[in-house]
C-alpha cells in the first residue's frame, strides 16, 4: 500500500536523488544544479518557496510530488503548481502516481485554491494520457516563457 507524507528536512538526499532520476527520465541527465543545501533552504528554509511530499511503499520513498502556490488573478485566489511529479520505474502502474495527484488534489481543495496545474513535455505520451484520464486538460493556446541565466541578468539590467 503507498502512503503519501510530507517530506522533512531528513528526506532532503532522497528528494535530490528522486529529482536526479526524473532528470535522467527526461532526457536532461545533467540538468540538476540544485544541491542539498539548495533544497533545504527552498522547501525548509525561513522563508520557504516550495513543498514536497513522498509517496512510500514499505517505508522506501517511491515517488516525489514537488509543488508550490501560485496566484490566478482573474480567479483572485491562489493555485497549487506542481513543479515535479515523479515516481520510480519499478513503482509505476501501481496507483502512486495516482495516489500522489490525489493527494495534491486534496489539498488544493482544502486550502480554498482555484486550479492544480502543471507542465508536461510533449514527446511524454504516457504521462500526457495519464493526466488526461484523471481530467487533466491541455492548455495548448499557452505558451510557456522562460529568461535565465545571461539573458535574466541582462533582462534586470535593463
Amino acid at each position: 500500500m503507498t502512503r503519501i507524507r510530507p517530506a522533512t528536512p531528513a528526506d532532503i538526499p532522497t528528494i535530490r536523488a528522486l529529482i536526479v532520476a526524473l532528470a535522467v527520465y527526461e532526457r536532461e541527465p545533467d540538468a540538476v544544479k540544485a544541491s542539498e543545501a539548495d533544497l533545504h533552504a527552498a522547501l525548509f528554509g525561513e522563508r520557504p518557496l516550495a513543498e514536497a511530499v513522498l509517496a512510500e511503499s514499505d517505508g522506501v520513498a517511491v515517488g516525489l510530488a514537488l509543488y508550490f502556490t501560485n496566484f490566478s488573478t482573474w480567479a483572485g485566489r491562489g493555485g497549487l503548481y506542481l513543479e515535479d511529479l515523479f515516481v520510480l520505474p519499478e513503482a509505476r502502474g501501481q496507483g502512486v502516481g495516482k495516489a500522489l495527484l490525489v493527494h495534491l488534489a486534496q489539498i488544493a481543495v482544502a486550502r480554498g485554491y482555484a486550479r492544480f496545474e502543471w507542465s508536461v513535455l510533449d514527446w511524454n505520451t504516457p504521462a500526457i494520457g495519464f493526466y488526461t484520464a484523471l481530467g487533466a486538460k491541455p492548455q495548448d493556446e499557452w505558451t510557456v516563457m522562460r529568461v535565465e541565466g545571461a539573458a535574466l541578468a541582462a533582462l534586470a539590467q535593463g
